[in-house]
């Protein structure tokens, strides 16, 4: 997903992946392979905010050849993650923020290493819920909801639209807190009296609808994050109902898994 501004007269085009004869790997494999260890490197590794070695350098490093080399910068350059620029050499132009899934924090919380975290809250009030929503907060039918939607960003910059429901007898007193500077998760935990518990969590890709395009400063149909997360009280209740859009380009989800 290309979303970084830059002159496209920079660089060529890449060209198109051609199949190796005589039943060797097709070199679009290969530059796949490439591209994933060095989009790592350029995220989290020495690669960051820097210059990528030289195309011969990292011939010899992947035993690749020049042309694959190539095809893997070239689809590096198209997620707006490095520039190559003839004469002058490729650099790292965009950074990903770590976002985990192990525990359970505010978006503040998460990323406080990283920068400032600030919200715009754009819409606040009652709204009668949908029966899903309804049945997942455990309110009755029919009862309104406290809605809140807000811009999350990261050092100035959009990461998030997040849409917020929870039940009425908690969410009308956390309109009256400070929502431009607190995380919701911090104050619930205030206003209820006890810490939260749990969280089911579902993530899925999803394309930028006109609204989340514009919101988000992206370009319609750019790939985003959805996160679905339903949060509980530590007595079982359910509080915190969010749908979260992260821009694709600025987030990853990581966790740790364990195979019992």
């Amino acid at each position: 997903m290309a979303v970084t501004r830059r002159d496209d007269t920079c660089a060529p085009p890449a060209a198109a992946p051609v199949p190796a004869a005589g039943g060797r790997r097709p070199r679009a494999d290969r530059a796949r392979q490439v591209a994933d260890v060095l989009r790592r490197q350029v995220l989290y590794g020495d690669l960051r905010s820097g210059a990528l070695p030289a195309e011969a350098e990292l011939v010899r490093e992947f035993g690749a050849s020049r042309n694959t080399v190539r095809e893997a910068l070239a689809l590096l350059r198209a997620e707006g993650l490095i520039e190559r620029c003839p004469g002058v050499g490729t650099h790292a132009v965009a950074e990903k923020y770590p976002h985990g899934l192990e525990r359970l924090l505010g978006l503040a919380e998460t990323l406080r290493e990283h920068g400032e975290v600030a919200n715009e809250v754009r819409l606040t009030g009652l709204i009668t819920p949908s029966r899903e929503i309804s049945s997942r907060l455990g309110t009755p039918g029919g009862e309104p909801v406290v809605y809140i939607e807000r811009i999350r960003r990261l050092n100035g910059l959009p990461l998030s639209l997040d849409l917020t429901y929870i039940p009425r007898d908690l969410g009308e007193p956390l309109l009256a807190e400070d929502l431009v500077r607190n995380d919701i998760f911090v104050l619930l935990e205030r206003i209820a009296g006890r810490p939260l518990g749990r969280a089911e969590v579902m993530l899925e890709a999803v394309n930028a609808d006109p609204h989340s395009a514009a919101t988000l400063d992206a370009p319609r149909g750019a790939a985003l994050l959805m996160l679905e997360r339903l949060t509980h009280l530590s007595d079982g209740r359910p509080v915190d109902l969010e749908f979260i859009r992260f821009r694709g380009d600025r987030i990853t989800m990581s966790g740790s898994m364990s195979r019992a």
